[in-house]
């Protein structure tokens, strides 16, 4: 039961209840991506991790020397089989939910409640760590160049942090057309090292791995399959972001659902390319790992030689490996905003700012992650270990969602889409359980036990919105409305301008309107109490002046009772306190207020149920017009109610 349209209002706030599948305009597309766009916005996780994957599974087959080292194309062709699974997969995915959310969205009509929101908090927390090891990595390979920045790496997180965060406050087009460069740099540069690569016999330089020791272990005269398994399961990290454009169908311009799928097919293609091509090379060099200096490095090196290009290829690597945080930015945000119209998340993840930016999850994503990164000190080797197992989870559930549509749908073909689908499960589910085990003891214990709280969490919320739900009878044909009498309550202090639109507005409102003041009981209080009555009965407006003695010095409890006393008389009676506050021209100005306004509210709303409406009047300091308004002439203030 959604209470979404009931329990938020967006007026005057530049938000929108998220987009329901309705016709778009043309000024909303303006705000979303074309193809080109979503692979420069969606595809930086999967795009960098040609950085690291490989080199994942080559230092894994090093235990087993050089003979290991031989099964690195054999293992990487293994994880290509799996991309185009997974790429064929959540094309499928992208056509039957186009509303967005990927695995979550296939589990959740397939897999039951339960086990898609275990999908959802594995996405979420994949997406989470997404951009703290992005961001980790990218300072780390700057840090390597420049050694001199090594102690400031936690500032400079934080930095690139912000500067993603701000782009994507901008809407999700302008991170696209920011980071589109830097993509197509990035990806330039591998596809030219693998072309000349391979038109090379031998490596033109290997100064860079030069004086570094190497980690490669002893020759074993055979390679287990579990040492193959492990570097599969190691490799597979490459796998992650590939579900980010089906997570983010709504962001992209009609027709939505075939400009994802392109994308998919593109982002797969490349990534298979790149991951094939830098295999082959190493290879065709007989690259071995060496300490302190990336695979990708040393591909570079033989490839293009130590030189300019080299540097362009490192340099690309460090930005794109910093602005790989991005595909979370424009994932995870909408995942929240699914999550929210399904009531397992405050409902202010639903709202959309102006640019179609979901403006709350992309500040909670970057807060969260900003509490990551000075969690681990800007340490990549701290994150590594809680990565990638998330986003497992979230394939394998997806994978077997999409066995069960295709049982149900019984379309043509279903039996060979349904056999690809349960392959693709096997594969991911255990890698999941490889990724898991091997790496449990090195943090991966945190993230089996934040799935479960975090599903947790969720219940709590949609039990929350459940209860509200009830309350207000959603669902219900609701009884007929029906005129109370309605009185106003008026707190005032003084006479002023202020108190005369107060009443202005309260006998607008109300059938019955009274003025109400505290009065303290020492002699200064009872002397402004005097002056007061005095002034009021001279100004004579028509409302009567009720004075409340306050025990103490209370200045909420009096009114209180009052209220409690009023809706006593008479059970139709429908009480409003109407507090008249001054809203000042500058930001800096409220510290001078007395807060008097605040206070009243807050004693009211807590213990009451009248209606509050606080009266704001705003007052330009760069003027002062004491005349008094009369006919003809407006007075510069501005009402406006809140309850």
């Amino acid at each position: 039961m959604s209470i979404l349209a009931h329990s938020e209002h967006t007026s005057g706030t530049g938000e929108e209840p998220p987009d329901t599948g309705a016709a778009r305009t043309a000024a909303e597309d303006r705000y979303r991506l074309t193809a080109t766009q979503g692979l420069a916005a969606l595809s930086l996780d999967a795009m960098a991790s040609v950085a690291y994957g490989p080199e994942a599974i080559v230092l894994v087959l090093a235990a087993a020397g050089a003979h290991g080292l031989g099964f690195t194309l054999p293992v990487t062709l293994a994880i290509a089989a799996l991309l185009a699974v997974l790429v064929a997969s959540y094309r499928q995915v992208i056509a039957a939910f186009p509303d967005g959310g990927g695995s979550y969205a296939v589990a959740k009509r397939h897999l039951g409640r339960r086990t898609s929101l275990f999908t959802a908090a594995s996405l979420v927390l994949d997406y989470v760590l997404n951009v703290a090891v992005s961001v980790t990595a990218g300072v780390a390979a700057l840090t390597s160049a420049f050694p001199s920045l090594y102690g400031d790496r936690l500032g400079i997180c934080l930095g690139v942090l912000a500067l993603v965060t701000g782009v994507n406050l901008r809407g999700i087009v302008d991170s696209a057309r920011a980071f589109i460069v830097p993509t197509a740099v990035f990806v330039g540069s591998i596809l030219v090292l693998i072309v000349v690569g391979l038109f090379r016999d031998a490596p033109v330089s290997t100064e860079a791995a030069a004086g570094h020791a190497s980690a490669l272990a002893g020759d074993a005269t055979t390679v287990g399959a579990l040492l193959l398994l492990k570097a599969f399961a190691a490799g597979c990290s490459a796998l992650t972001g590939v579900e980010a454009v089906a997570n983010a169908v709504p962001s992209f311009r009609a027709p939505a659902t075939r400009r994802a799928q392109r994308t998919e097919v593109a982002l797969g293609a490349l990534l298979g390319v790149m991951l094939i091509g830098l295999s082959v090379l190493i290879g065709r060099f007989h690259l071995q790992p060496v300490e302190g200096v990336t695979v990708l490095a040393q591909l570079a090196d033989a490839s293009l030689g130590h030189n300019g290009a080299f540097y362009v290829v490192q340099f690309a690597t460090v930005v794109l490996l910093a602005l790989a945080a991005n595909t979370s930015f424009g994932g995870l945000p909408v995942l929240m905003g699914l999550l929210a119209r399904d009531n397992y998340l405050p409902h202010v993840f639903g709202l959309k700012a102006d640019r179609q930016v979901h403006r709350h999850g992309v500040l909670a994503l970057a807060a969260v992650s900003a509490l990551l990164l000075v969690f681990s000190g800007g340490d990549v080797n701290t994150l590594v270990p809680l990565f990638a197992i998330g986003v497992f989870v979230g394939f394998t559930l997806c994978q077997v969602g999409m066995v069960r549509h295709w049982r149900q749908e019984r379309s043509a073909g279903w039996r060979g889409k349904a056999l690809v689908n349960g392959f693709g499960a096997v594969l991911t589910g255990v890698s999941a359980v490889v990724v898991t085990a091997t790496k449990f003891a090195e943090g991966a214990w945190l993230i089996v036990v934040a799935l479960p709280v975090l599903v947790l969490a969720f219940e709590a919320v949609h039990r929350a919105y459940a209860r509200i739900g009830e309350r207000l009878e959603l669902g219900r044909v609701p009884e007929a409305p029906r005129r109370c009498h309605s009185v106003v309550v008026v707190p005032v202090s003084s006479l002023s301008r202020l108190t005369s639109k107060a009443l202005t507005a309260a006998v607008s409102l109300g059938d019955e309107v009274v003025a109400v003041t505290v009065t303290q009981p020492d002699a200064e209080g009872r002397r402004a109490a005097e002056s007061l009555r005095r002034d009021w009965e001279l100004w004579s407006p028509g409302v009567d002046l009720v004075e409340l003695p306050a025990p103490g010095r209370a200045l909420g409890r009096p009114i209180v009772a009052y209220v409690h006393e009023l809706a006593g008389r008479h059970p139709d009676n429908r009480v409003t306190v109407l507090i008249p506050e001054v809203e000042p021209a500058h930001l800096w100005q409220r510290l001078l207020q007395n807060q008097r306004g605040a206070v009243v509210a807050h004693a009211v709303r807590r213990d009451t149920d009248a209606v509050i409406c606080r009266l704001r009047f705003r007052i330009d300091t760069r003027r002062i017009d004491t005349r008094q308004p009369g006919p003809g002439r407006a007075a510069p203030g501005k009402a406006g109610t809140r309850r």
